[in-house]
């Protein structure tokens, strides 16, 4: 199934059914509170989605921080998973920060999904915690072999 991934400016077309996609995983699939959903990031982040069948079946956005680029709300429709859309976008998304002189990246991962982030070079630090009433780990790319900090 061909994937095309594009960038996509806050708040357009593709924009507006990326968050919508990610209300129908996070919102309604998952049980995620709404108002935790949404946020300020979403003025400021670069947004990506996948599109598959002329529709927007993933998504995801990157933030930039001072420290690293922070990859998150990595979201793929149901019906399409499996297919290697998240990965797809996550190789996508990352190549476009290292266009930009960022390659170090930051996320948090559900904890079931931590194995899909450990095959594209992330490693889980920290204790797990609860976000959004799932458990989490946090993961970098970036000094994998320790897990520790670099200055």
């Amino acid at each position: 199934m061909p994937i095309t991934i594009l960038i996509v400016p806050p708040f357009s077309t593709l924009c507006n059914a990326a968050f919508s996609l990610r209300r129908e995983v996070f919102v309604w699939e998952q049980k995620v509170p709404e108002d935790e959903e949404n946020d300020a990031d979403d003025l400021t982040a670069t947004h990506f989605v996948a599109i598959a069948e002329g529709e927007v079946v993933g998504t995801l956005r990157l933030i930039d921080r001072p420290d690293h680029v922070k990859i998150g709300r990595v979201a793929v429709r149901q019906s399409f998973r499996g297919h290697g859309i998240a990965k797809q976008m996550m190789l996508a998304s990352m190549e476009h920060a290292r266009s930009l002189g960022r390659d170090r990246f930051y996320l948090t991962a559900q904890s079931d999904k931590l194995g899909m982030y450990e095959k594209l070079g992330f490693a889980a630090f920290g204790p797990e915690f609860q976000d959004g009433g799932m458990p989490h780990r946090a993961m970098r790319n970036y000094d994998r072999e320790t897990a520790q900090l670099t200055s």
